[in-house]
């Protein structure tokens, strides 16, 4: 009997917990995404869905890390060389147990055979069976710090290191990474969770309409799975194709530097330590644009990948919706004064040139002021109306 899935577009609520799988779904670069909150709010039924949700991987058929054909540059040694047969696999959610130690997580080594046979003495890990596929890590905030740091290694990397007795042989490892935690069991250190891009709070739903909802659906499926399932699936087909095509126009997507200076204010207005939060919003922007047809980012992008990434991510400090908006024309606003002020500069220059030495310093600063002038043009054309994600699409 096959083992139906609770289909991703049937799901009621939880638009943020959905929209931050889409994106990663689009770009796994973005760094996976982070879900606080408490047991039973159908996080895990999310992720399963979204597995099943996207299409199966072409895969070098027999290759235990999932290489794939189309790219041999990034394919294991066995798959890099000649010609390979091809098989299709269904993607997978790889679950990441606490209790399991570090040879399961990374893969262990034989060390006689690895001196002649390379990767083929390689006996694959977790890591190995999550590359292309989904890593599921449940209470993330309980697992060893050691073990969490591998994992987001090869999440950064794309690339899982096995090293013994001074032999070390690597295999790739790209997976979307989902962790989950209930903050109340403890938090997990600021150090690895500023290396997850995406950081969000799920609640259980208080709406009595979607509540009554949740309940219907899930009596609907248990009673006849192949039944409920099948009427989503027009809905599911449409979603996995504009999961695809964003992929497929992501690679186009530009940003304006303006909104670039928008995010670094943000972000150092915030306090966040580092680069990574700045890195986030702008792939996870691109995503967005790309989830929506767009080859460049607007300012409304930003606001989503700003409420997603900097959401829950600095302790006492959320970033709702509201408070985001405010944040960024308070930096919007600086950015004008400061231009206004080297404006003001360039022609208090311009002028003490023309009483001197004749005009080649007045005609630099008015380059300057010229280029501050696109500066406000380009800013002003940035802006946009501002719509979510979930307004323009299934979600």
């Amino acid at each position: 009997m096959k083992n139906l899935i609770f289909p991703f577009t049937a799901i009621v609520g939880q638009e943020k917990v959905k929209k931050a799988l889409i994106l990663n779904a689009i770009n796994p670069g973005i760094g996976g995404v982070l879900i606080k909150g408490d047991k039973g709010t159908g996080k895990t039924t999310a992720v399963r869905a979204l597995a099943d949700l996207l299409p199966s991987l072409r895969t070098v058929k027999g290759c235990p890390f999932n290489c794939d054909p189309d790219e041999p540059e990034g394919a294991c040694d066995m798959c890099r060389g000649g010609d390979v047969d091809v098989e299709y696999r269904k993607m997978r959610v790889v679950e990441l147990p606490l209790g399991a130690t570090e040879d399961r997580v990374v893969g262990s080594l034989d060390i006689s055979k690895a001196l002649t046979e390379g990767i083929k003495a390689l006996e694959p890990g977790i890591l190995a069976e999550a590359n292309r596929n989904i890593l599921y890590v449940d209470e993330i905030n309980l697992l060893d710090d050691h073990l969490v740091d591998v994992l987001l290694d090869a999440a950064a990397y794309g690339v899982n290191t096995v090293e013994r007795e001074g032999i070390s042989l690597q295999h790739p490892s790209r997976f979307i990474l989902v962790g989950t935690m209930n903050p109340a069991e403890g938090e997990l250190r600021p150090q690895l969770s500023d290396r997850i891009g995406i950081h969000i709070n799920v609640e259980t739903v208080t709406d009595i309409k979607q509540r009554v909802l949740i309940m219907k659906r899930r009596d609907e499926f248990e009673d006849d799975p192949e039944g409920f399932v099948e009427r989503f699936a027009e809905s599911q087909s449409s979603l996995r194709d504009r999961i695809m095509a964003a992929r497929k126009l992501l690679p186009a997507v530009t940003i304006d530097d303006d909104l670039l200076e928008l995010i670094a204010r943000v972000c150092v207005d915030a306090g966040v330590d580092g680069h990574r939060s700045d890195i986030a919003i702008v792939r996870t922007s691109k995503a967005i644009a790309a989830f929506n047809g767009r080859r460049r980012v607007r300012e409304e992008d930003v606001e989503d990948a700003i409420v997603l990434v900097l959401g829950e991510r600095i302790p006492g400090r959320s970033y709702n919706r509201e408070n985001t908006r405010r944040e960024m024309q308070r930096a919007r606003e600086e950015m004008e004064r400061e231009r206004e002020s080297e404006e003001d500069q360039g022609n208090s220059d311009s002028s003490s040139g023309g009483e001197g030495s004749g005009g080649s310093e007045g005609e630099e600063s008015g380059q300057e002021s010229g280029a501050s002038s696109r500066g406000e043009a380009s800013g002003s054309g940035a802006s946009a109306s501002l719509a979510g994600l979930s307004a323009e699409g299934s979600l």
